[in-house]
């Protein structure tokens, strides 16, 4: 008989993030039938080199040991691991886990059971991808990657709307976020490209949902941070897939003009499909690597010059694409010409790359090779994601890029830029400011050297403190807090209505909040 530690909470998470959700015990009787039938024990396996895979995350701050790691053959399984852990005097920890992409714990179960999540799309049940072509949707398992439903649908000529950076991460991980990347100024974050939903809920409920049915467990899972339950199927819309990107990369020195430009383009309807951008310390462009999946060594060295030759503290830089396809190819370079004749970036500095729609989809999969090749993967990431009021950028910048991190060389990268509020639906449980336009800004480094690791989370919290003296008004994205205070103060006006979801939806008698 294998240990099952008895704990006094249950942590109902998808596969990419979890949280802690805690249950009381609630009186139940003998097991019932399909519990046996189902035989949960037997797909509970204890062996040291899974608990241990399973013990760490990427983030690799964290570390905390299960007692076993669970195999589910079937939705229908987690949903049994989960009343059985209700059954017990005090239900232990239950932390359904995909890639482990969680940077500061949330996918551990320490002392409790992790839920292989993958294991869903093995076996009998398969590849649990299907595109429909006349709905103009992929259902698709929450345990399947990114990367293999956009290779799934363009089989078919089509692709979902909307793109995180990293492919090789779980669809039910980001859809317990929002999951972002250019193309949300546009369509959206993923959850709202999402029509219906199958949730196993905290206490073992199998549940699908949509708009028009269980409508509040459907808003409140996505972006929910798995505090209602497990994503294990979500409907994706799609839409006609390009075949080719002109892929698009502008130098600024002055924030004021790469933010204003970065505003003109998402007000833009014609313009670019995608938009995003990055902030380039200048130490990282004089003494960092003189190579990039992008740029050539002669490029890296001429945006070396323009960094010394302006004092600016940071190169930044817009990246914009525009797709195209057959159809379009004879007018794609008229049309990025004359868009980039409204910007303002230095001259000299726009440089263009021609891909395929696959391979600038991929190209953080592309780079985590080479990172892997240096050994400069597995290290810890102490990534600092925030949401910044557009009324508020500037300050941010100056507070953060010209203060707390000025002289600095991180390792990795930094991103900036700006959404349309009214492309996300409010009656989502995710978090953003109140404003029309916000920005996604994400100190996303690795600590490589001894004593990376405490300076860069000095410096996280120098710049959640920064936030807070300037009253800036800043919300996490893959939020972690440590007190019921922190998540109030996050979820701000939507608390009331999560905690009221939570308690119908999985909290059992006696249950109450201490942290997510």
């Amino acid at each position: 008989n294998m240990p099952i530690a008895r704990f006094a909470t249950l942590l109902v998470v998808t596969g990419f993030l979890s949280t802690v959700g805690h249950l009381g015990a609630s009186a139940f009787g003998a097991l019932d039938d399909d519990l046996v039938a189902l035989d949960i024990v037997s797909k509970i396996h204890t062996d040291r080199s899974l608990t241990a895979r399973a013990s760490s995350d990427f983030g690799h701050i964290v570390e905390a040991a299960p007692n076993g790691v669970f195999h589910p053959v079937s939705p229908a399984d987690i949903a049994a691991l989960i009343r059985f852990s209700l059954y017990q005097q005090t239900p232990f920890t239950v932390a359904p886990r995909g890639k482990g992409h969680s940077s500061r714990g949330q996918a551990l179960a320490p002392g409790g059971i992790v839920v292989d999540m993958p294991s869903l799309g093995r076996g009998d049940h398969g590849h649990r991808v299907n595109v429909s072509i006349d709905g103009m949707y992929v259902d698709v398992g929450g345990e399947q990657l990114w990367f293999d439903v956009l290779h799934a649908t363009l089989k078919h000529g089509l692709t979902p709307r909307v793109w995180t950076d990293y492919l090789r991460i779980t669809v039910g991980g980001t859809l317990s976020n929002a999951g972002i990347g250019g193309q949300v100024f546009r369509h959206g974050p993923q959850i709202s490209n999402v029509r219906e939903l199958d949730v196993v809920t905290g206490t073992g409920d199998m549940i699908t949902c949509s708009p028009g049915n269980n409508s509040d467990l459907f808003y409140g899972a996505l972006g929910g941070l798995g505090q209602f339950g497990v994503i294990t199927r979500a409907r994706v819309g799609l839409e006609r897939a390009p075949k080719r990107v002109k892929w698009v990369r502008l130098a600024y020195t002055d924030v004021h003009q790469f933010t204003a430009d970065q505003e003109l383009l998402i007000s833009n309807g014609a313009g670019f499909d995608y938009v995003e951008g990055q902030v380039q310390l200048n130490r990282t462009l004089t003494e960092g690597r003189r190579s990039s999946s992008f740029f050539s060594a002669a490029e890296l060295a001429r945006l070396t010059e323009l960094a010394l030759g302006t004092g600016s503290s940071a190169v930044y830089y817009i990246e914009g694409a525009m797709y195209y396809d057959d159809g379009s190819a004879s007018t794609v370079d008229r049309k990025l010409e004359a868009l980039l004749e409204e910007l303002s970036f230095v001259p000299g500095f726009a440089f263009v790359r021609d891909a395929s729609y696959v391979q600038f989809l991929d190209r953080v999969g592309q780079e985590e090779q080479k990172l892997r090749s240096a050994g400069a993967w597995d290290v810890p990431h102490p990534w600092l994601n925030l949401f910044v009021p557009r009324s508020r950028i500037h300050d941010f910048a100056a507070g953060v890029f010209d203060g707390v991190l000025r002289g600095t060389r991180p390792v990795g990268l930094i991103l900036m830029y700006p959404m349309n509020r009214d492309r996300w639906d409010d009656r989502m449980t995710t978090v953003t400011p109140d404003e029309d336009v916000f920005y996604a800004v994400g100190l996303l480094r690795s600590a490589v050297a001894a004593g990376d690791l405490e300076r860069l989370e000095r410096e996280n919290e120098a710049v959640l403190g920064l936030c807070d003296r300037a009253g800036i008004g800043c919300k996490q994205y893959l939020p972690h807090h440590a007190s019921q205070d922190g998540w109030r103060r996050h979820f701000g006006a939507k608390w009331d209505r999560v905690a009221a979801l939570k308690a119908r939806r999985i909290a059992t008698r006696g249950s109450k909040w201490t942290c997510f």
